[in-house]
């Protein structure tokens, strides 16, 4: 069992995606991009949102992009945080995310 989406998650997915991925998409975050992640601490759904953002920022709304990103992750997390230019600003996942209300 993975580690759940935050609401605030879910809003940009449903944002970025087409209602008829957004399940798809939802488990693939949580399967795929949650407390497997290598080194990556703490596991809970807020703590979590820094590198989902990333894969979802990098995807752009393109689920073949999305599946790179998270494959990128599970490698290592930290360069989808580069990727995204999330890495030197801990609040940049916040201000990406909060068009998307």
């Amino acid at each position: 069992m993975g580690v759940d989406l935050t609401p605030r998650t879910r809003d940009v997915i449903a944002h970025l995606f087409p209602p008829e991925k957004v399940p798809f998409i939802e488990q693939l975050l949580v399967d795929e991009c949650g407390d497997n992640l290598p080194l990556c601490k703490p596991t809970t759904p807020e703590g979590l949102e820094r590198v989902r953002f990333a894969v979802l920022k990098i995807s752009n709304g393109d689920e073949d992009k999305l599946l790179e990103a998270v494959l990128l992750a599970r490698r290592d997390w930290r360069d989808v945080l580069v990727w995204a230019n999330f890495a030197n600003n801990l609040d940049a996942h916040n201000q990406w995310a909060k068009d998307f209300k």
